[in-house]
């Protein structure tokens, strides 16, 4: 990776940059940590914090705001989850969340928006669930329900679809990939059970026999949204965001890359432009407290640290496969 390149990403929020020095510039651990420490006082990171209601939800609301009525273009993401899921990501201290007792405020006053249910419960979505299931995790929140949900809830075909309640028996890549997301950060943290390893290692199953974005009856492209890349992720579902969870999951076990990955993985390589960036593809449509990237068709910091992370990996590991 170029110096020039390095330079471009490392000037940006430290919700950002300490990822840049510690995955792409081999920075030591005092230098990317300090940067990490950064989140809660300044930048994106601080201005979220700022707008927490005393109640411990954001926009008085689970996963929608309070008194939304399902109108407008997208859906909004200025509600309690979707601002956990982005602080979580960006690697904020827990310690400052924990702090403000933010776990048991939601245990005592936030509801989802389906049948009221308690925050730290879970609901019948896998997205939404998964999520609950990682933040509660990072918030030391008891969502070992949720999880055991995830175990009842695979699908015979070995992953998870949201539409489940609409009686749907197919696994979806979104719902596959979300809930896989979280099944690895509950292994992570508490070693799992062998219901939990199984249930993981037959969604990830489900993925690497379709290439991570091929069908299964034809071999052709799921949609020509699986090479469309957009930051946030959200819950959507591309080859990147699944690739980056499947690095995440063999550095976590220590193996190499599964071969079925490759051709997802030029795909990445593909989308790669020539000054070694990748572009936004699009913004999800929604309300949004700040926007935390570029507009669509101009050089995203947050994919290229994310492409180049995948590719160096790949490349990496593929390298000393005999």
């Amino acid at each position: 990776m170029t110096r020039p390149l390095i330079a471009w990403l490392s000037d940006s929020d430290p919700a950002l940059r300490w990822q840049v020095e510690r995955d792409l510039a081999g920075a030591p651990p005092a230098v990317w940590e300090a940067t990490r420490s950064r989140i809660a006082t300044e930048g994106f990171g601080a201005h979220l914090l700022e707008l927490q209601d005393p109640d411990g939800q954001w926009a008085g609301g689970a996963f929608f705001p309070a008194g939304f009525d399902g109108s407008g273009e997208g859906q909004p993401w200025t509600a309690t989850t979707p601002v956990l899921t982005l602080l979580r990501e960006w690697g904020l201290d827990p310690a400052v969340l924990r702090e403000r007792r933010t776990a048991e405020l939601l245990a005592e006053n936030s509801r989802w928006e389906y049948d009221s249910l308690p925050y730290w419960g879970g609901e019948v979505d896998c997205c939404i669930n998964a999520t609950t299931v990682e933040n509660g995790l990072w918030l030391g929140a008891d969502i070992g329900g949720i999880v055991d949900w995830f175990v009842e809830h695979r699908l015979p075909d070995g992953g998870w679809n949201c539409e489940w309640v609409e009686g749907s028996t197919r696994s979806s890549v979104h719902s596959t990939l979300n809930s896989l997301k979280a099944l690895l950060a509950h292994e992570i943290a508490t070693g799992g059970t062998e219901a939990t390893r199984a249930a993981r290692q037959s969604g990830e199953e489900y993925l690497l026999q379709r290439s991570l974005f091929r069908r299964l009856s034809t071999g052709e492209p799921i949609a020509n949204w699986v090479a469309r890349f957009s930051y946030p992720f959200r819950w959507f579902y591309d080859v990147l965001n699944a690739a980056e969870y499947f690095r995440d999951a063999a550095c976590f076990e220590g193996t190499t890359p599964d071969p079925r990955m490759a051709d997802a993985i030029e795909l990445i390589r593909a989308a790669r432009q020539p000054d070694g960036t990748w572009l936004q593809s699009r913004r999800h449509p929604g309300a949004v407290w700040f926007e935390v990237d570029v507009p669509a068709g101009e050089p995203s910091k947050w994919l290229t640290l994310s492409g180049t992370r995948v590719l160096c990996w790949w490349d990496e590991q593929r390298r000393t496969v005999p």
